[in-house]
């Protein structure tokens, strides 16, 4: 091995990866040395590199490296061999010392151990006690099974919308659901602070490349139920009832006229709503929460309102702004906030109460029978120049971006143009910013969704100005990550489901699995590769192996319902994915004719997408699930789909809400941006018609599917 390799190796960085089995591809050197430069690692020459493995060498004689992870029950620890005699101290959260010996049981939590060598040495470092397990989630059903919702919230518009689905609305779909379906849960798209527009473009609508995943987005709020609303006078009263009468104009353009839902200029008019609110002074309790919350969240929140404030003023990236305010703790930066302190607590006000109505909405959710209530997704990363990179650059790597590498049904690659966590400085942190974001996002939640699980592994670090293809796999600490992940979960009680389609490592599912991590599986990807000749590539991938975003083929047979795997997210589609009407219907094929994205003959892709359709449907009907054992029409084979996914063992079944509609439009299509309103449409019918939620919770094809889903559920 080579020096250049074995400088890589030391630091995590893989240099070469298999696209597919028995199938292995070599990193570019020059790009193991961009990434081992974005860790901080010079590896440019020849010199650099000698000096960089003599300083590897030295750390390696630390007696504890920066951060330990005990398994409190299975005992299974990160602590090194240490020399016979080395005495150990635990510093807990709460500040009690123990000694750290056999037979000794230490807390769960986040302690500080202090290690003494009998020669001497010292150190100390971030001891991360975690459970085994997770929780698991809980179902009304036998065996603790349960369905719920799956929907992008901004989509679903109720006739109090103020142009986009928001807080008060999940809190009324939470209490339908919960208590008219019988759902368990609703999952949900990341609710994250969105990266405001610039130079009046859109801001990006897609709540996967967030400004920060540790705050909620306001525009979520519900205006009128902020309790200092009702207090409005005069002038104040006046304006805000025009602006009630604006945001009835644009909710009346998106459900009445089929226009596209503006993000932007929901928040402009919610924002002067909010306003004028902010001059109404808080009640002595409401106040005395409103403090409890500051010092809860403490310079997190400040951070986040400051960049806020900042981008209000010079624009959303903070790479532009004037020297100084770049940097979260210089005293340029510590003066302008104070400067305009105003508009700091301004924003640091809409973070709390978009907190209390998502506390609102987890009660709303609970109250009406669900065990399990609102499920957050927590986006794979954020965006390079929001809030939580500024606040935080010391643990987020430079000049990179994460994406995905070239495979078969990409074969370019993925570039999310996210910039990824340096595994070291989360070490040296003791992994603090990822258990505030988890922290952040469990604060009002029955389970989390994480994007992207494989993350807690391995992410493919992509230096600037490199195409996707020429990136490399950096690797993380997985015993932490999902250390961490265990422990603020266990705190919250809340069950954790994976999203691990895709390109995913031998092993790590199976991993996940034993500690109680729910993993998520799209029935058309579930095939029976073992017993179909020419599986090809994926045969070896495991469960949801068609990758992220990718169709899934017919070269193996579907999996027989009972032999999916029990711990998971049973699910028809994903946000990514075509609605069940538009795939039993070709419609997705014709999408992306329409757009220009087919790789072959449009008269291949809809014979092929026939064929699979087919496959399936004739499927069903060797398991009884169609009435009439053939398809009697769209919504017979759409019950028939969710009977299947109710015959496995899937401990959780998501039902893609626009599929109990027959909306046949994806709310995003991969690899467009301009082509396609992804993440601005309304959800609608089977005609496009879009369909608010109170004509939505009286369809009776919406009360058809799910009751012949209990019943399916029921009858298992």
């Amino acid at each position: 091995m080579g020096r250049l390799a074995r400088l890589a190796a030391a630091h995590g960085v893989c240099t070469s990866y298999e696209p597919a089995p028995g199938s292995t591809v070599e990193v570019p050197d020059e790009t193991v040395v961009s990434v081992l430069a974005a860790l901080g690692v010079d590896a440019s020459t020849p010199q650099a590199l000698r000096e960089a493995l003599e300083r590897h060498a030295q750390d390696s004689l630390r007696l504890l490296p920066p951060t330990v992870v005990l398994r409190a029950g299975s005992a299974v620890t990160t602590l090194p061999a240490l020399p016979e005699g080395t005495v150990l101290r635990v510093i807990t959260e709460s500040g009690d010392t123990l000694d750290w010996g056999p037979g000794a049981t230490l807390p769960l939590g986040a302690h500080t151990l202090h290690a003494q060598a009998p020669d001497g040495r010292a150190a100390h470092a971030t001891l991360l006690v975690a459970p085994d397990h997770f929780p698991a989630p809980r179902g009304r059903g036998a065996a603790g099974r349960g369905f719920g919702l799956l929907v992008q919230l901004y989509s679903l518009l109720s006739s109090r919308s103020w142009g986009m689905g928001d807080l008060a609305d999940l809190s009324d779909l939470a209490d339908w659901a919960g208590r008219v379906l019988g759902a368990d849960f609703i999952q949900l798209n990341p609710l994250h602070t969105a990266v405001p527009s610039a130079s009046g473009g859109p801001t990006d609508p897609s709540p996967y490349r967030p400004s920060s995943r540790r705050f909620p987005d306001p525009v979520h709020l519900r205006v009128e139920d902020v309790p200092e609303y009702a207090y409005l006078e005069g002038i104040d009263r006046e304006r805000a009832e025009s602006l009630l009468g604006r945001a009835a104009a644009l909710r009346g353009a998106v459900l009445g006229k089929g226009a596209l839902i503006d993000r932007d200029a929901v928040w402009n008019l919610k924002r002067e709503a909010l306003e004028l609110v902010r001059k109404v002074p808080l009640a002595p309790g409401r106040r005395a929460a409103y403090c409890d919350y500051l010092a809860e969240r403490g310079d997190s929140l400040e951070d986040h309102a400051t960049w806020s404030t900042f981008a209000e003023l010079h624009g959303p990236d903070w790479r532009s702004w004037p020297t100084g305010l770049d940097d979260p703790h210089s005293a340029r930066t510590a003066r302008t906030r104070r400067e305009h302190m105003e508009r700091v607590d301004f924003h640091s006000w809409l973070a709390w109460l978009t907190d209390t109505q998502l506390s609102r909405a987890q009660q709303s959710a609970r109250a009406a029978g669900m065990p399990v209530g609102l499920v957050h997704d927590v986006a794979v990363g954020v965006h390079p120049s929001g809030a939580d990179v500024w606040a935080q650059q010391d643990v987020f790597a430079p000049g990179i971006s994460t994406g995905a590498p070239p495979d078969a049904f990409n074969p370019h690659g993925q570039d999310w143009g996210l910039p990824p966590w340096r595994p070291d400085a989360l070490a040296v942190s003791g992994y603090a910013p990822y258990r505030e974001v988890l922290t952040s996002q469990l604060r009002h939640t029955g389970a989390l969704r994480i994007d992207h699980v494989m993350g807690h592994s391995r992410l493919w670090w992509i230096p600037e100005g490199r195409p996707p293809t020429e990136g490399a796999y950096v690797r993380y600490d997985t015993e932490a990550m999902l250390g961490v992940l265990a422990l603020e979960a266990h705190r919250a009680g809340a069950a954790v489901i994976g999203e691990d389609l895709g390109t995913v490592e031998p092993g790590m599912r199976e991993d996940l699995a034993a500690r109680g991590v729910l993993g998520t599986s799209v029935l058309w990807f579930e095939r029976d590769y073992a017993a179909g000749a020419g599986a090809g590539a994926d045969a070896d991938a495991g469960p949801g192996a068609a990758g992220d975003g990718g169709e899934g083929g017919g070269e193996a047979p579907p999996l027989r319902p009972e032999r999916w795997r029990a711990d998971c997210l049973a699910t028809a589609t994903t946000h990514d994915l075509p609605s069940t009407a538009a795939r039993l219907s070709g419609e997705h094929v014709a999408l992306r004719h329409r757009l220009g994205l087919l790789a072959r003959p449009l008269a291949h892709e809809q014979a092929a997408a026939a064929t699979e359709t087919d496959e399936w449907l004739a499927f069903f009907g060797r398991l009884g699930l169609l009435s009439c054992g053939t398809a009697s029409g769209e919504e017979d084979a759409v019950k028939a789909v969710y009977r299947f996914l109710a015959r496995t063992p899937s401990r959780m079944i998501g039902v893609w809400l626009p599929d109990a509609l027959g909306d046949r439009r994806p709310q995003n299509l991969p690899g467009t941006w301009d082509q396609y309103p992804n993440w601005r449409l309304p959800v609608a019918d089977a005609s496009g018609r879009p369909v608010s939620l109170e004509e939505l919770a009286a369809t009776p094809r919406v009360h058809e599917l799910f009751a012949d889903l209990r019943t399916a559920l029921a009858e298992d």
